[in-house]
């Protein structure tokens, strides 16, 4: 295959973007437009990416898809290719695009072009940041992502939305500053930007310690861990419905992914020895999130909680190294993106009936709402963990190879699926079950076509993938291995230097 797939997929969203940009017209037909060519160019993404993963060869743990253009002063190269790690992400990405133009097509009414716009923009640079293989490419991908997020929840956000995007863009921002830098100390030592090269230098002991710290500031606040999580809940509750969809389900996971490709491969033995910091700090999300998920009184301050949950299995996992730790981490970031995704579409169909999504507002949904009740149920069930939904593989898996490395982490770790079974059951009695007591539920419709067609393909996704994981643990298999395997090797050099040492 001659044609560049790969950058098809990455900048078709940008190509659709300009169109919109470019469309002239009444006020009425401009938002209708806007609305039709964002989601077919959202769909025609979605239909490449799928071609990708229909050529993609999950036996090889090699860069596919590689595309190689000289870009910035002969040093930095326009550098992208995909490999199981970062394949997953980028299908998930491509695959909740067109959900969240249909999820916005009635609610969004201001600014509707700029709206399309902002997420056309977006879909471009996170599948970027999953597709680049040069450091600096990556970094202004990763970087440049914030920017139309900034947008969204700060223009189409609730009524403090001003307050949680500045929040959203300095925590961000400033982790991003060190990350930065660490890029720079890398180029000077190895030479090159380039991922692949770097993947099989060995970085001094005394660099690979403070640069791994320094992508750590940057990816906990992306991921994010405790204690830099607190700008999440207020930017979910501001963003409007898609907004909080993307979020949850792909902007938290560039945070994953970066340790993944960058702190675990690339700074091995700091990775081993800060090991520690990271289960301690995974254990704290799992367990004070999820109290503090117990407290909350707004049905979407209660998922961002639980999402902060969710990630510190999968931080767990990835520093655990080993084989099921690291497949669980990915399967759990995947699992989550499908699930956290759905939870917040549900929060926005009864938002829009509503305008409200204060669990006090609610109460005895069941007898007017039965498919909605049904949907979310599925949704509830899989972000606790039940066996038999992908919440229940992701999680078991990060248990059972962190408790290979660390018994007790493991086991504090496993109090988190107790209090998470807690808090969501509880907001899910508080809103579909008891009497249907309040006078302006009395009114309130079912799921419409436009909502079934969104929630639809996830509760079917998320039965599968519980059933039936193999789709999406192969896919990233050899990549895993054979990051372990340079890993193990990495770490078994250091030790026997340190023993030569003494």
């Amino acid at each position: 295959m001659s044609w560049p797939i790969l950058s098809v997929t990455i900048f078709l969203p940008l190509v659709g973007a300009l169109f919109i940009m470019m469309m002239r017209g009444d006020e009425e037909a401009e938002k209708r437009n806007a609305r039709w060519v964002a989601l077919w160019t959202t769909l025609i993404t979605f239909a490449i990416s799928l071609i990708l993963l229909y050529r993609f060869d999950p036996s090889s743990a090699e860069f596919q898809f590689v595309e190689k253009r000289p870009w910035l002063a002969g040093a930095i190269t326009y550098h992208v290719g995909v490999d199981g790690i970062s394949l997953p992400f980028l299908i998930l990405t491509t695959a909740l695009l067109p959900v969240c133009i249909i999820a916005s097509w009635l609610p969004i009414q201001q600014r509707v072009k700029e709206y399309m716009i902002a997420f056309l923009v977006l879909e471009t640079l996170m599948v970027g940041s999953f597709a680049a293989l040069d450091l600096v490419l990556f970094y202004l991908f990763f970087e440049g992502g914030l920017i139309p997020m900034f947008l969204i929840i700060g223009v189409w956000g609730g009524p403090r939305r001003v307050y949680a995007s500045f929040k959203f863009f300095l925590y961000t921002f400033l982790g991003s500053v060190l990350m930065l830098l660490a890029i720079m100390a890398m180029y000077w030592d190895a030479g090159t930007t380039e991922i692949p090269t770097l993947l099989r230098h060995g970085f001094p002991r005394g660099l690979q310690t403070w640069a791994w710290l320094a992508f750590l500031a940057s990816f906990a606040v992306k991921l994010p861990m405790w204690p830099v999580h607190t700008w999440l809940p207020d930017a979910h509750v501001e963003a409007p419905t898609a907004g909080s969809v993307i979020l949850a389900a792909i902007l938290l996971k560039l945070g994953g992914y970066g340790f993944l490709r960058f702190s675990l491969p690339m700074f091995p033995a700091a990775s081993h020895d800060l090991a520690p910091l990271i289960f301690a700090l995974s254990v704290i999300a799992v367990i004070y999130t999820s109290l503090v998920a117990l407290a909350q009184e707004d049905m979407k301050k209660l998922i961002a909680y639980s999402s902060v949950a969710h990630m510190g299995f999968v931080t767990m996992g990835i520093f655990a190294a080993t084989a099921q730790g690291v497949a669980g981490g990915i399967f759990q970031m995947i699992s989550h993106g499908i699930v956290s995704a759905a939870l917040f579409l549900c929060v926005g169909v009864v938002y829009d009936r509503m305008h409200t999504h204060e669990i006090a507002a609610f109460g005895g949904l069941v007898n007017r709402m039965p498919l909605y009740a049904a949907a979310f149920m599925v949704f509830t069930l899989a972000n606790i963990g039940l066996p038999g939904t992908t919440g229940f593989i992701g999680e078991f898996l990060t248990l059972i190879g962190t408790f290979r490395v660390n018994t007790w982490v493991a086991t504090l770790a496993a109090t988190g699926s107790i209090l998470s079974a807690a808090y969501a059951l509880w907001l899910y009695r508080k809103v579909i079950f008891g009497a249907l007591t309040k006078a302006s539920l009395a009114a309130i419709k079912d799921l419409d076509y436009r909502e079934i067609i969104t929630l639809g393909p996830l509760v079917v996704l998320t039965i599968l993938f519980g059933i039936y994981p193999k789709p999406v643990l192969d896919m990233s298999a050899a990549s895993v291995a054979q990051l372990l395997e340079n890993y193990d090797r990495a770490i078994g050099a250091a030790k026997a230097a340190a023993l030569l040492a003494h």
